[in-house]
């Protein structure tokens, strides 16, 4: 890993860089008022039907607070409805309107045109490659905070024993921060 760790810390950095640069672009775009993560619950619940809360977090990779942000927003310009499941009173469901229908078909080509600006100049070859990739860096992502924290932890651990090299920890942050 040694030979490798110059390499990995460039990817990191890239990654990062792309992950942010996505978010900031994506957080600059609203459709008549609905952010673009708002638009893509919509377009959810209209191909797939009525849908729980948590589902749509869970299924949509949104944090349950963000789902209830958005579904308010939604909800307020008239696109989406919520109603409480009579099986279940804690849990709520989110449908689409006749109005969130009409917004959808006014802004039909979105989706595609957002997966195009971002894929459309990748060979078939490199796309199987990025998709490979993007599995296994998801795959890697389990227990990944588990893993940071257990190394902080030692981390800590050792520097309460006083078997921390501050030299080299230093040159490891210098040679981090170089890109």
């Amino acid at each position: 890993m040694e030979d490798n760790c110059q390499q990995y810390e460039e990817l990191d950095w890239h990654f990062r860089r792309m992950v942010r640069k996505f978010v900031k672009e994506r957080d600059k775009i609203a459709v008549e008022g609905i952010p673009l993560p708002a638009m893509l619950i919509l377009h959810k619940i209209n191909r797939d039907g009525e849908q729980k809360l948590g589902d749509l977090a869970e299924q949509l990779d949104f944090s349950p607070g963000a789902i209830t942000m958005l579904c308010d927003k939604l909800e307020k310009k008239g696109y989406a409805v919520r109603r409480r499941l009579p099986e279940d009173r804690r849990s709520v469901a989110l449908g689409i309107t006749e109005e969130g229908r009409r917004l959808l078909a006014r802004q039909r080509g979105l989706s595609r045109a957002s997966i195009q600006l971002l894929f459309s100049e990748f060979t078939q070859q490199e796309l199987a490659v990025l998709k490979k990739a993007f599995i296994r860096i998801t795959d890697n992502l389990a227990g990944y905070a588990d893993a940071i924290l257990r190394t902080a932890k030692a981390n800590e651990a050792r520097r309460e024993e006083g078997a921390v090299d501050t030299a080299a920890a230093q040159a490891e942050q210098n040679r981090f921060l170089h890109y």
